[in-house]
């Protein structure tokens, strides 16, 4: 598993709790909070980060994005995502959730409530 470095960048969104998990946004280097119960989409959106989306259930693949370093587990049984699509490292935040720190590549990620 790989390690995310702890340095927060200094146009990070939220800065990460020291206690707490921490979804790194990779190209940007934004690291925001996981939050209990919250899909990463959702975390992410709480931080102000805007992720590609569209249904928000994992049916529609438009937030399809990869995971380079962590772990995350689903709230549904089958989301729309194939064992080969995991193995190569394929998630959809929308539906996915985690309790340690991860990173995704998400270059398409935008700050529109950024000030």
């Amino acid at each position: 598993m790989c390690q995310v470095a702890p340095s927060t960048p200094p146009d990070s969104p939220t800065p990460p709790t020291p206690d707490g998990p921490v979804l790194l946004l990779a190209p940007h280097g934004w690291r925001v909070p996981l939050q209990a119960g919250l899909s990463l989409m959702e975390s992410a959106e709480r931080a102000g980060v805007r992720l590609v989306r569209s249904c928000r259930n994992g049916t529609c693949r438009r937030c399809l994005c990869r995971i380079t370093a962590g772990e995350v587990s689903y709230r549904i049984d089958w989301p729309g995502v194939s064992a080969e699509e995991r193995a190569e490292g394929w998630v959809l935040p929308c539906v996915a959730v985690a309790s340690r720190d991860v990173t995704l590549l998400v270059p398409d990620a935008t700050r529109p409530l950024a000030v």
